[in-house]
Protein backbone atom coordinates (compact mmCIF):
# COMPACT_ATOMS: atom_id res chain seq x y z
CA UNK A 1 0.00 0.00 0.00
CA UNK A 2 1.21 3.51 -0.83
CA UNK A 3 2.39 4.91 2.50
CA UNK A 4 1.02 8.34 1.55
CA UNK A 5 -2.49 6.88 1.79
CA UNK A 6 -1.96 5.96 5.44
CA UNK A 7 -0.22 9.26 6.14
CA UNK A 8 -3.13 11.18 4.61
CA UNK A 9 -5.63 9.13 6.60
CA UNK A 10 -3.81 9.98 9.85
CA UNK A 11 -3.62 13.66 8.98
CA UNK A 12 -7.40 13.77 8.46
CA UNK A 13 -7.94 12.06 11.80
CA UNK A 14 -5.55 14.49 13.49
CA UNK A 15 -7.12 17.64 12.02
CA UNK A 16 -10.70 16.40 11.77
CA UNK A 17 -10.99 17.87 8.29
CA UNK A 18 -10.09 17.08 4.68
CA UNK A 19 -9.38 20.79 4.12
CA UNK A 20 -6.99 21.18 7.06
CA UNK A 21 -5.30 17.88 6.19
CA UNK A 22 -4.65 19.18 2.67
CA UNK A 23 -3.14 22.36 4.11
CA UNK A 24 -0.81 20.40 6.39
CA UNK A 25 0.23 18.04 3.63
CA UNK A 26 0.63 20.95 1.21
CA UNK A 27 -1.53 19.28 -1.44
CA UNK A 28 -4.87 20.10 -3.04
CA UNK A 29 -8.05 18.98 -1.30
CA UNK A 30 -8.91 16.95 -4.39
CA UNK A 31 -5.67 15.01 -3.88
CA UNK A 32 -6.65 14.21 -0.28
CA UNK A 33 -10.10 13.08 -1.41
CA UNK A 34 -8.60 10.92 -4.17
CA UNK A 35 -6.22 9.26 -1.73
CA UNK A 36 -9.08 8.47 0.65
CA UNK A 37 -11.14 6.97 -2.19
CA UNK A 38 -8.18 4.81 -3.21
CA UNK A 39 -7.66 3.66 0.37
CA UNK A 40 -11.36 2.87 0.80
CA UNK A 41 -11.33 0.86 -2.42
CA UNK A 42 -8.31 -1.12 -1.26
CA UNK A 43 -9.95 -1.88 2.09
CA UNK A 44 -13.45 -2.35 0.70
CA UNK A 45 -14.99 -0.16 3.40
CA UNK A 46 -15.81 3.55 3.85
CA UNK A 47 -13.49 5.15 6.40
CA UNK A 48 -14.97 8.62 6.89
CA UNK A 49 -18.34 10.30 7.18
CA UNK A 50 -18.19 13.90 6.03
CA UNK A 51 -20.28 16.51 7.79
CA UNK A 52 -20.42 20.26 8.24
CA UNK A 53 -17.96 20.07 11.11
CA UNK A 54 -15.39 18.10 9.12
CA UNK A 55 -14.98 14.34 8.98
CA UNK A 56 -15.58 11.56 11.50
CA UNK A 57 -14.49 7.94 11.41
CA UNK A 58 -16.72 5.03 10.54
CA UNK A 59 -16.41 1.73 12.42
CA UNK A 60 -14.01 0.53 9.71
CA UNK A 61 -12.07 3.77 10.06
CA UNK A 62 -11.71 3.20 13.81
CA UNK A 63 -10.29 -0.25 13.10
CA UNK A 64 -7.85 1.04 10.49
CA UNK A 65 -6.69 3.73 12.94
CA UNK A 66 -5.28 0.95 15.11
CA UNK A 67 -2.93 -0.11 12.30
CA UNK A 68 -2.19 2.99 10.21
CA UNK A 69 0.45 4.46 12.57
CA UNK A 70 2.39 1.22 12.36
CA UNK A 71 2.46 1.38 8.54
CA UNK A 72 3.92 4.88 8.65
CA UNK A 73 6.39 4.09 11.44
CA UNK A 74 7.64 0.90 9.82
CA UNK A 75 8.14 2.72 6.54
CA UNK A 76 10.12 5.46 8.27
CA UNK A 77 12.14 2.83 10.11
CA UNK A 78 12.87 0.97 6.88
CA UNK A 79 14.03 4.18 5.21
CA UNK A 80 16.36 4.86 8.11
CA UNK A 81 17.90 1.41 7.97
CA UNK A 82 18.32 1.44 4.21
CA UNK A 83 19.85 4.92 4.21
CA UNK A 84 22.97 3.98 6.17
CA UNK A 85 25.46 6.88 6.00
CA UNK A 86 28.69 6.26 4.14
CA UNK A 87 31.41 4.75 6.30
CA UNK A 88 28.94 3.10 8.69
CA UNK A 89 27.69 -0.47 8.78
CA UNK A 90 24.29 0.11 10.39
CA UNK A 91 21.92 2.62 11.97
CA UNK A 92 20.84 2.40 15.61
CA UNK A 93 17.98 4.40 17.10
CA UNK A 94 18.09 4.85 20.87
CA UNK A 95 16.03 6.99 23.18
CA UNK A 96 14.69 7.77 26.60
CA UNK A 97 11.92 9.60 28.32
CA UNK A 98 12.72 13.24 28.98
CA UNK A 99 13.78 12.97 32.61
CA UNK A 100 16.44 10.38 31.72
CA UNK A 101 17.94 12.27 28.81
CA UNK A 102 20.63 13.81 31.00
CA UNK A 103 22.93 12.42 32.06
CA UNK A 104 22.11 8.76 31.36
CA UNK A 105 21.05 8.93 27.70
CA UNK A 106 23.72 11.51 26.92
CA UNK A 107 26.40 9.35 28.55
CA UNK A 108 25.17 6.34 26.56
CA UNK A 109 25.28 8.23 23.26
CA UNK A 110 28.81 9.43 23.98
CA UNK A 111 29.88 5.86 24.82
CA UNK A 112 28.45 4.47 21.56
CA UNK A 113 30.14 7.18 19.49
CA UNK A 114 33.49 6.46 21.11
CA UNK A 115 33.29 2.66 21.34
CA UNK A 116 31.30 1.72 18.21
CA UNK A 117 32.17 4.50 15.73
CA UNK A 118 30.96 2.57 12.67
CA UNK A 119 27.34 2.72 13.94
CA UNK A 120 25.27 5.72 12.85
CA UNK A 121 23.08 6.98 15.68
CA UNK A 122 19.63 8.49 15.86
CA UNK A 123 18.62 9.75 19.30
CA UNK A 124 14.99 10.20 20.29
CA UNK A 125 13.42 11.70 23.45
CA UNK A 126 9.68 11.47 24.03
CA UNK A 127 6.91 11.06 26.59
CA UNK A 128 6.61 7.51 27.99
CA UNK A 129 3.36 6.57 26.26
CA UNK A 130 4.61 7.47 22.79
CA UNK A 131 8.10 6.13 23.42
CA UNK A 132 6.87 2.65 24.34
CA UNK A 133 4.74 2.60 21.17
CA UNK A 134 7.78 3.48 19.07
CA UNK A 135 9.90 0.71 20.60
CA UNK A 136 7.07 -1.81 20.17
CA UNK A 137 6.67 -0.86 16.51
CA UNK A 138 10.42 -1.02 15.82
CA UNK A 139 10.83 2.71 15.22
CA UNK A 140 13.20 2.87 18.20
CA UNK A 141 15.59 -0.03 18.87
CA UNK A 142 16.01 0.54 22.60
CA UNK A 143 14.97 3.10 25.17
CA UNK A 144 15.57 3.95 28.82
CA UNK A 145 12.36 4.27 30.86
CA UNK A 146 11.05 4.29 34.41
CA UNK A 147 7.80 2.31 34.26
CA UNK A 148 7.40 0.68 30.83
CA UNK A 149 4.19 -1.10 29.98
CA UNK A 150 4.56 -4.68 28.83
CA UNK A 151 3.62 -5.02 25.17
CA UNK A 152 4.00 -7.76 22.55
CA UNK A 153 7.33 -7.42 20.77
CA UNK A 154 9.15 -5.90 23.74
CA UNK A 155 11.95 -7.13 25.99
CA UNK A 156 12.27 -5.31 29.32
CA UNK A 157 15.23 -5.58 31.71
CA UNK A 158 15.99 -3.81 34.98
CA UNK A 159 18.88 -1.44 34.39
CA UNK A 160 19.47 0.23 37.75
CA UNK A 161 17.75 1.17 41.01
CA UNK A 162 17.54 4.92 41.45
CA UNK A 163 16.68 6.42 44.82
CA UNK A 164 14.23 9.20 45.54
CA UNK A 165 15.66 11.25 48.40
CA UNK A 166 14.29 14.14 50.43
CA UNK A 167 16.41 17.22 49.72
CA UNK A 168 16.10 20.79 50.95
CA UNK A 169 17.59 24.16 50.11
CA UNK A 170 17.85 25.00 53.84
CA UNK A 171 19.76 22.61 56.12
CA UNK A 172 18.16 24.20 59.21
CA UNK A 173 14.61 24.02 57.87
CA UNK A 174 11.52 23.25 59.88
CA UNK A 175 9.46 20.64 57.99
CA UNK A 176 6.25 22.23 59.27
CA UNK A 177 7.16 25.75 58.16
CA UNK A 178 9.21 25.21 54.99
CA UNK A 179 7.36 24.84 51.69
CA UNK A 180 7.01 21.25 50.53
CA UNK A 181 7.22 20.91 46.73
CA UNK A 182 5.51 17.75 45.56
CA UNK A 183 6.55 15.79 42.48
CA UNK A 184 4.32 13.12 40.97
CA UNK A 185 6.65 10.12 40.87
CA UNK A 186 3.78 7.68 40.29
CA UNK A 187 1.21 5.82 42.42
CA UNK A 188 3.71 3.73 44.42
CA UNK A 189 5.56 6.82 45.58
CA UNK A 190 2.30 8.62 46.38
CA UNK A 191 1.17 5.71 48.57
CA UNK A 192 4.41 5.57 50.56
CA UNK A 193 4.64 9.36 50.90
CA UNK A 194 1.10 9.59 52.25
CA UNK A 195 1.88 6.88 54.81
CA UNK A 196 5.03 8.62 56.03
CA UNK A 197 3.80 12.21 55.80
CA UNK A 198 0.04 12.04 56.47
CA UNK A 199 -0.12 15.65 57.71
CA UNK A 200 1.76 17.23 54.80
CA UNK A 201 -0.64 18.63 52.21
CA UNK A 202 1.28 20.09 49.23
CA UNK A 203 -0.01 23.32 47.76
CA UNK A 204 2.50 23.15 44.90
CA UNK A 205 2.81 20.05 42.74
CA UNK A 206 4.78 19.23 39.59
CA UNK A 207 4.50 16.29 37.22
CA UNK A 208 8.04 16.83 35.89
CA UNK A 209 10.90 16.20 38.31
CA UNK A 210 13.57 18.46 36.73
CA UNK A 211 11.17 21.42 36.79
CA UNK A 212 10.34 20.83 40.46
CA UNK A 213 14.05 20.62 41.26
CA UNK A 214 14.75 23.86 39.41
CA UNK A 215 11.97 25.55 41.37
CA UNK A 216 13.44 24.48 44.73
CA UNK A 217 16.89 25.64 43.66
CA UNK A 218 15.52 29.04 42.62
CA UNK A 219 12.85 29.65 45.28
CA UNK A 220 13.68 27.34 48.18
CA UNK A 221 11.76 24.50 49.76
CA UNK A 222 12.13 20.77 49.98
CA UNK A 223 10.93 17.72 48.11
CA UNK A 224 11.75 14.27 46.82
CA UNK A 225 14.12 14.09 43.87
CA UNK A 226 16.30 11.51 42.12
CA UNK A 227 19.65 11.08 43.82
CA UNK A 228 21.47 11.28 40.48
CA UNK A 229 19.84 14.69 39.86
CA UNK A 230 20.63 16.19 43.26
CA UNK A 231 24.22 14.90 43.57
CA UNK A 232 25.91 17.89 41.89
CA UNK A 233 23.80 20.31 43.95
CA UNK A 234 24.72 18.48 47.15
CA UNK A 235 28.40 18.80 46.25
CA UNK A 236 27.95 22.52 45.53
CA UNK A 237 26.15 23.13 48.82
CA UNK A 238 22.96 24.24 47.08
CA UNK A 239 20.94 21.33 48.48
CA UNK A 240 21.12 19.15 51.56
CA UNK A 241 19.72 15.73 52.33
CA UNK A 242 17.17 15.63 55.14
CA UNK A 243 18.53 13.10 57.62
CA UNK A 244 16.32 10.38 59.01
CA UNK A 245 13.81 10.61 56.19
CA UNK A 246 12.79 7.51 54.18
CA UNK A 247 14.18 6.97 50.71
CA UNK A 248 12.22 5.25 47.93
CA UNK A 249 13.28 2.97 45.12
CA UNK A 250 12.72 4.27 41.59
CA UNK A 251 13.94 1.59 39.14
CA UNK A 252 15.14 2.38 35.62
CA UNK A 253 14.52 -0.13 32.83
CA UNK A 254 15.98 -0.82 29.43
CA UNK A 255 13.27 -1.56 26.85
CA UNK A 256 14.24 -3.03 23.50
CA UNK A 257 12.47 -4.17 20.38
CA UNK A 258 12.47 -7.96 20.06
CA UNK A 259 13.13 -7.49 16.34
CA UNK A 260 16.24 -5.33 16.76
CA UNK A 261 19.52 -6.57 15.28
CA UNK A 262 21.46 -8.14 18.16
CA UNK A 263 24.72 -7.75 16.27
CA UNK A 264 24.25 -4.00 16.34
CA UNK A 265 22.26 -3.48 19.53
CA UNK A 266 24.04 -6.03 21.75
CA UNK A 267 27.35 -4.14 22.17
CA UNK A 268 25.49 -0.88 22.71
CA UNK A 269 23.40 -2.41 25.49
CA UNK A 270 26.53 -3.80 27.13
CA UNK A 271 27.87 -0.25 27.21
CA UNK A 272 24.61 1.05 28.70
CA UNK A 273 24.76 -1.53 31.50
CA UNK A 274 28.36 -0.55 32.28
CA UNK A 275 27.39 3.12 32.40
CA UNK A 276 24.38 2.45 34.64
CA UNK A 277 26.51 0.44 37.07
CA UNK A 278 28.89 3.36 37.30
CA UNK A 279 25.99 5.74 38.02
CA UNK A 280 24.28 3.52 40.56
Amino acid sequence: MDIELARTFLEIVSTGSFIRAAERLNVAQTTVSARVRTLEQLLGRPLFVRNKGGASLTAAGEQFLRHAPMFVQLWQRTRQQVAVPAGHRAVLTVGSELTLAQPLLLDWVRWIRQSIPDIALRVHVDVPRDLIDQVASGMVDAAIMYAPQHRPGLEIDLLMEEKLVLATSDPAMDLKKTSYVHTDWGPDFALHRDMNFPDVEPDLSFDFGPLALSYVLASGGYGYFRMSAVKPHLAAGQLHLVSGMPQYSYPVYMVRSANADDGVLGPALAGLRAISEGNA
